[in-house]
């Protein structure tokens, strides 16, 4: 069952078109990142998938039905950023009691044991925890909340590195033992691949591709040796980027797509795996050049 679906999906914000024709579906029961940098498109397609913001063309359905503004969709699926505000009036003991109210599938227990796990005093306010802590506590509502579809925008803005770690294991344990349809948005894919199943890559608002991750990691391979006979490996093939290591030596990542590899390793190349971080990086570069080309 797709729990989304997109077919031309276009948001136009003033003269620039924030989601351009995507289109793209998800599966339930499955953790998927959307990937891209800054600008990208992605929190666009989080806002508009939650119900928040309206498309201006095309046709998009969570749970079937058209998320703008729509209740069932409000009880079913939570968008978390680090943008989220709450009442000052309420205590965070008080935002974990109303969202139990809300949330048909809400785990108080879950929430209690993370929220003690982390530190929090019951009677402190939202807006007066720190950056990370606010990411977390934000956190802790989005896996309590259970929803059927779990949106988390940059999630661990703000966090130390010993957070992120326990909010991915955390995520990743309840996954399991609660499966439901998450996505993760994030332009650090270094950090979440390993929870990843299927990752959809956004370039200028329009879809790059949507594959399983264990894809991703085969989509190319780095090259590395002299530069004619990289060149004469690579020619007729996918060059993704390059850069010059020397006058007389070179690194490019290939796609991987029927490559001689046995032929390269003949001819004295360096045949080298390129991360799923890397090569998404290298497909959304907007120029040829690197920041090296500023100071020539």
């Amino acid at each position: 069952m797709n729990v989304i679906e997109c077919e031309g999906l276009t948001k136009q914000q003033w003269r620039l078109k924030a989601l351009d024709e995507l289109s793209f579906t998800i599966k339930e029961n499955t953790i998927t990142g959307l990937i891209g940098r800054n600008g990208a498109g992605k929190t666009t397609l989080l806002k508009i998938l939650a119900g928040l913001w309206q498309e201006t063309n095309g046709t998009v359905r969570v749970f079937s039905e058209r998320p703008f503004n729509n209740l069932l969709i409000s009880a079913n699926a939570i968008y978390v950023d680090d943008q989220m505000q709450f009442s000052n009036r309420l205590t965070l003991s008080d935002i974990l009691h109303e969202a139990g109210r809300f949330y048909g599938n809400w785990d108080a227990e879950l929430a209690r044991r993370l929220f003690n796990y982390f530190s929090f005093h019951p009677k402190q306010v939202h807006m007066h925890l720190s950056k990370g802590k606010k990411s977390t506590f934000n956190m802790i509502i989005g896996l309590a909340s259970r929803c059927a579809l779990t949106m988390f925008d940059e999630p661990t803005t703000g966090m130390d590195a010993s957070v992120r770690s326990d909010f991915y294991r955390a995520l990743l344990k309840d996954y399991l033992a609660y499966p439901r349809t998450i996505i993760i948005s994030s332009h650090h894919l270094e950090e979440i691949e390993d929870l990843l199943e299927d990752v959809l890559l956004l370039d200028q608002g329009r879809k790059y591709f949507h594959l399983p991750i264990d894809e991703l990691k085969e989509y190319a391979v780095g090259l590395t040796g002299r530069t004619e006979m990289v060149m004469q490996c690579s020619a007729n093939q996918e060059v993704i980027h390059t850069r010059q290591i020397r006058d007389d030596l070179t690194y490019s990542v290939v796609k991987n797509d029927n490559l001689p590899l046995n032929k390269a390793r003949q001819l004295g190349i360096e045949v080298s795996k390129v991360s799923a971080s890397e090569l998404c990086v290298f497909l959304t570069k907007k120029t040829k050049g690197g920041i090296d080309d500023v100071f020539k």
